[in-house]
């Protein structure tokens, strides 16, 4: 990272430090700071052109979601990608996402699922440009909207943080893997198929296909990028 070249712009509307710290975690999540990548922050500092100090609660913050991890007369450092905390996010997610699922289904006639399908359509255009960044953000927004059409928010924002950890190496897949942006696009479509039709049980099994391409993506990222793994 060259924070001199790179400066980001901070705005006034919210705290500097949550900017920052959203800032972060989405480049910690795109790969744009790889597993393992030491954060300076002085050069933080520089490129959000601020102090230190919403440079280090923004660091905390990430230290908290497993994020980054400080080591001891040494620094900050994006932590290393770990196979059981991926797994342990698969099952976290499967718990909280085939529940909604089965709850729309349920209730699927009291829902109006427009903003999904209009989503399914810009993850369709990220595709063709094959924009990871952007997929990314629209299958965090796909599931947010699944999750926050149940009234639960608070499903919605578990589900986003444990999301995050799965997507550092899906980003992977999207950039090495053939054909992924169109499984993950067919995937979606199946699961909303089957909440728009009210069939639960076929709800469930979509979305259990759907989070389960992990293990398929976990078989494969580790022996190509066993820098990025502990």
């Amino acid at each position: 990272m060259n924070a001199k070249t790179h400066v980001t712009q901070i705005h006034y509307d919210r705290s500097t430090s949550a900017q920052i710290f959203d800032c972060l975690r989405e480049d910690i999540v795109s790969m744009s700071l790889t597993p393992g990548q030491k954060l300076s922050e002085s050069q933080l500092a520089e490129r959000f052109n601020v102090s230190r100090t919403p440079v280090r609660e923004a660091l905390a913050r990430l230290v908290e979601l497993g994020f980054v991890e400080v080591r001891p007369q040494r620094g900050s450092f994006v932590t290393s990608l770990s196979v059981q905390s991926i797994l342990e996010s698969r099952f976290i997610r499967e718990a909280i996402e085939v529940a909604v699922v089965n709850t729309l289904a349920d209730t699927a006639a009291s829902h109006d699922f427009s903003a999904a399908h209009a989503n399914l359509k810009e993850q369709e255009a990220a595709a063709e440009a094959r924009d990871s960044a952007l997929f990314l953000r629209l299958d965090d927004a796909f599931h947010q909207l699944l999750a926050n059409a149940t009234g639960f928010p608070k499903s919605a924002s578990v589900i986003e943080a444990e999301k995050a950890h799965m997507d550092r190496v899906r980003n992977l897949s999207l950039k090495e893997l053939e054909g992924q942006y169109a499984q993950v696009i067919r995937q979606h479509r199946a699961i909303l198929d089957a909440i728009e039709a009210g069939d639960a049980a076929r709800a469930r099994n979509a979305m259990m296909t759907h989070l389960n391409e992990v293990h398929h993506i976990l078989h494969i990222a580790p022996e190509k990028y066993p820098e990025y793994f502990k």
